[in-house]
């Protein structure tokens, strides 16, 4: 199939606007305890959801009650505690392979976020299959967790990495991405959403064109899990990525799905306890998959907040989600872009809910730092893609980033901040 006929069949193309569910927005912030902070004397306005996420009560209570009436660790003992607090891990990676839609439970491996699943797959599959000459395919707009690892891969194996370029909106040039796909490609890493821009890569394209030519995907989904239904199974990739603590769930744990052929024949990441069947001085016999990739005590709290953030983002819709921060984010892309001096950076045809911007004359920090006093939490900087922001020629952006929780009044009062920082710096 062409380019051309792909593309113009890619999700989202002239498809009718989702219509976001009806849910009770203020029944949903009182879930989140933090939403009732006050920020140098004013509610707080939380709008920097693409670095991590706040957390409902729920979250946090199942987590407190592992730790009052479950704490053991896990696979080990024979006593009570340590066989619920099995049960509930185990558990959990069922609930993760429910929500992406995988084949098996043992296709889910627990880890500490996207960087250190992406640094997995770099250093055991692709230490097996990338060599001298070969080419590990990545984009622009790749956060810095999907480049670093492959540079120190490819420095050490005397590969190539390869970066397929974007255009003034964004957006991945899709006959550049399939001029680099060549018989030298060993590995495409691609983000699913990128954290910078909320461009929303043609992942489904991408995987299909590189199978062609039996090339391997890993999809970085870190920032596509909270805004949108993710299914590994339709999407055909090879390897999908995300971190917890972006989905309403805690921080240090995320999960790894790797199709399960792959993982049987991936060599151990790390040596430790229960990776193991038996160990002897002379020989190691390795776990069975998933646990050869688990050495070591998991954070065992972190899979059962990780659940129940599933559960209730499942329970809320993540359709309904999706649809809510659409409008959020057009509503803001309106609003902010029609603001004197403000110049919006990413302007994809299809974006999550990331809106990043500047001002003429005004360091981003300093917008920042003005925001913050009236209590509006945005983040200023490269945001781990320098990349990106060399791309645009800024050293960095403004990005609001919207989650379930927030509001069109939200939105009103980060104008209103953009508007005070004009007549403060402007």
């Amino acid at each position: 199939m062409s380019v051309q006929a792909i593309s113009s069949r890619l999700p989202g193309r002239n498809a009718p606007q989702a219509i976001a569910s009806r849910f009770d927005i203020e029944k949903l912030r009182a879930d989140f305890p933090i939403l009732h902070e006050v920020v140098n004397g004013r509610p707080l306005v939380y709008l920097d959801n693409a670095a991590t996420s706040q957390k409902p009560e729920s979250v946090i209570q199942a987590m407190v009650h592992y730790y009052r009436h479950d704490n053991a660790n896990i696979h080990r003992g024979v006593h009570l505690l340590s066989q619920r607090a099995t049960e509930e891990y185990e558990a959990g990676r069922g609930k993760v392979q429910a929500f992406l839609g995988a084949r098996e439970a043992r296709e889910i491996i627990f880890v500490r976020g996207a960087t250190e699943a992406i640094n997995m797959v770099a250093q055991t599959y692709g230490r097996e299959h990338i060599g001298a000459g070969d080419e590990v395919l990545i984009t622009t707009v790749e956060h810095h967790s999907n480049i670093v690892p492959w540079q120190i891969l490819c420095q050490e194996k005397g590969a190539t990495l390869c970066v397929a370029p974007i255009n003034d909106r964004g957006e991945l040039e899709i006959e550049e991405f399939e001029r680099l796909l060549g018989p030298r490609t060993k590995m495409v890493s691609i983000a699913h959403v990128s954290n910078a821009l909320g461009t929303i890569n043609p992942v489904k394209w991408i995987v299909r064109l590189a199978h062609a030519m039996k090339v391997p995907v890993l999809v970085d989904g870190a920032q596509a899990v909270p805004h949108q239904p993710v299914d590994v199974r339709d999407l055909d990739c090879d390897f999908y990525v995300f971190s917890g603590h972006k989905l309403y769930g805690p921080t240090g744990i995320g999960a790894l799905y790797g199709k399960a052929a792959l993982l049987e024949e991936m060599p151990p990441y790390q040596g430790g306890g229960d990776m193991i069947s038996s160990v002897t001085f002379e020989k190691t016999i390795y776990n069975k998959v998933p646990h050869k990739f688990e050495a070591g005590t998991p954070h065992i709290a972190g899979v059962i907040g990780l659940c129940a953030a599933i559960e209730y983002v499942s329970g809320v819709g993540i359709g309904a989600i999706g649809a809510h921060e659409h409008e959020l984010l057009e509503y803001a892309t309106e609003k902010v872009g029609e603001l004197e001096g403000v110049r919006l950076v990413g302007t994809a045809r299809e974006k999550a809910a990331v809106l990043s911007f500047v001002m003429d004359g005004i360091h981003p920090h300093d917008i920042g730092t003005i925001l913050d006093q009236a209590g509006i939490a945005v983040r200023t900087g490269h945001h781990c893609a320098q990349p990106v922001m060399d791309r645009f020629g800024i050293p960095a952006t403004v990005r609001a980033s919207f989650g379930l929780y927030n509001t069109r009044e939200e939105i009103d009062a980060l104008v209103a901040g953009i508007q005070k920082v004009w007549e403060i710096l402007g």
